[in-house]
């Protein structure tokens, strides 16, 4: 789903179009493993980050298990949502609207439909809080309608058992064209070599702000050069002070 839906506009918004249920919904630009880090320093890669021509702004994972998809991950993620989009000096009345998407391999919230939407409330009177923070479940297991057919394309290893044209030529051309799965193995070996370096600048960081080693230890433990750990180790020191 990472090499898919990358940089592709036609296939989120399709997707999206049927989740949000609105044919008219033009996504803008579209990447995935977006990277966030929060205000200490941790971060947290978004599956497919979006953006609509409205300014809505949409996060989808996909959890092809029950962990990861708990109540407190989507709070989370849509706390850094809203933190990212935020500049200095900005009216927090401007926030974009946003959106949480889990698409899980089973029904995780047990209701047996095929979406969940969840929204804040007054408990009081039952009326919504409108702070432009959605969260939706979509039902993975769920087969019939539109939803179901593509939850049924997102469990499918071979795209002529597909549902939708628009994605059975997609996995067509990564999965069963030899140029298609090249370019697929070259995005995939990137994004592990991405992945690698953001997580020695992690180790980098908590070692720096544990204070025990010397940058040069820490350059030799996290593998990473010299320098690049003096920079993180300045930034650090500015964010602290």
């Amino acid at each position: 789903m990472t090499v898919f839906f990358d940089n592709d506009i036609p296939r989120t918004e399709f997707v999206l179009r049927i989740i949000m249920e609105n044919d008219a919904l033009r996504v803008k630009s579209v990447k995935t493993q977006y990277g966030i880090k929060n205000l200490k320093g941790r971060s947290v890669r978004l599956d497919v980050h979006a953006e609509d021509s409205d300014g809505k702004v949409y996060d989808i994972e996909i959890q092809n298990t029950d962990n990861g998809a708990g109540a407190r991950r989507a709070r989370y993620n849509s706390a850094l949502m809203d933190a990212d989009a935020t500049v200095p000096k900005m009216d927090t009345e401007n926030l974009p609207e946003t959106y949480v998407i889990f698409i899980t391999a089973n029904d995780v919230l047990g209701g047996g439909i095929p979406l969940y939407h969840i929204e804040r409330t007054i408990r009081e009177s039952g009326k919504p809080f409108n702070d432009g923070s959605h969260i939706i479940y979509v039902n993975g297991a769920y087969r019939g309608g539109k939803i179901g057919d593509l939850m049924h394309d997102f469990s499918c290893k071979k795209s002529e058992d597909m549902k939708n044209a628009i994605l059975a030529e997609k996995v067509r051309q990564l999965k069963e064209d030899d140029k298609g799965v090249k370019k697929m193995c070259k995005i995939m070996e990137e994004f592990a070599k991405e992945e690698r370096e953001e997580r020695s600048i992690e180790i980098a960081e908590e070692m720096i702000q544990e204070g025990s080693l010397p940058v040069e230890k820490i350059a030799q433990f996290s593998k990473l050069p010299l320098e690049t750990v003096k920079q993180l180790a300045e930034k650090l020191l500015v964010v602290q002070a």
